[in-house]
């Protein structure tokens, strides 16, 4: 080795190396190159566009469902301020004045409520006389109807509620089922 050698760095053997490379060869070779770095930052694109949207769509529903347990609650008061009102005696022509105006009070209060919920994305939906959805409702007895299809919801012990289309609480039902043959 001569004193020359000694002296030059290592990385400058392999710039040289390089330099004495026939031009089209280093041509080709650095078109690679840059055919796979711009492969390289065109995954990294379309992962950073994905990452991008899927934080959107993270966001988006946390802001639509965190109040889901709250939304829960509220409905659950829904449903006693419902059955309060259902409590009451019906109506009849004899009625103690107070009795109507008491009835009239709870009826206007629950229909703010409901039009408070609805605005906030809180609905119910009266499943009574719709086919049975597992997805929707809980079946709570069975019951035989020839008047009915099997599998249509006889009666309703609650509402299903949902919060933007998400289920808070399924509505609790009555499912017609075939008559006996006997």
């Amino acid at each position: 080795m001569t004193e020359h050698e000694d002296m030059m760095p290592e990385d400058q053997a392999p710039q040289d190396e390089k330099l004495l490379e026939a031009p089209d060869e280093r041509i080709a070779r650095l078109e690679q190159e840059l055919q796979d770095m711009r492969d390289k930052w065109l995954r990294a694109e379309a992962e950073m566009a994905n990452l991008r949207a899927r934080t959107k769509r993270e966001v988006d529903d946390a802001r639509l469902y965190a109040v889901q347990k709250f939304a829960k609650d509220v409905a659950e008061a829904a449903e006693n301020l419902k059955r309060g009102i259902d409590s009451l005696p019906k109506r009849s022509e004899d009625e103690a004045e107070l009795v109507t105006k008491l009835r009239d009070g709870f009826e206007g209060i629950e229909r703010s409520f409901i039009g408070v919920l609805e605005r906030n994305g809180i609905t119910r939906t009266d499943p009574t006389g719709a086919a049975f959805d597992a997805n929707l409702h809980q079946a709570m007895a069975e019951q035989e109807s020839a008047e009915h299809p099997a599998g249509t919801v006889l009666q309703a012990w609650s509402q299903t509620w949902q919060l933007n289309g998400r289920l808070l609480r399924p509505a609790m039902v009555v499912v017609s089922k075939a008559p006996a043959q006997g």
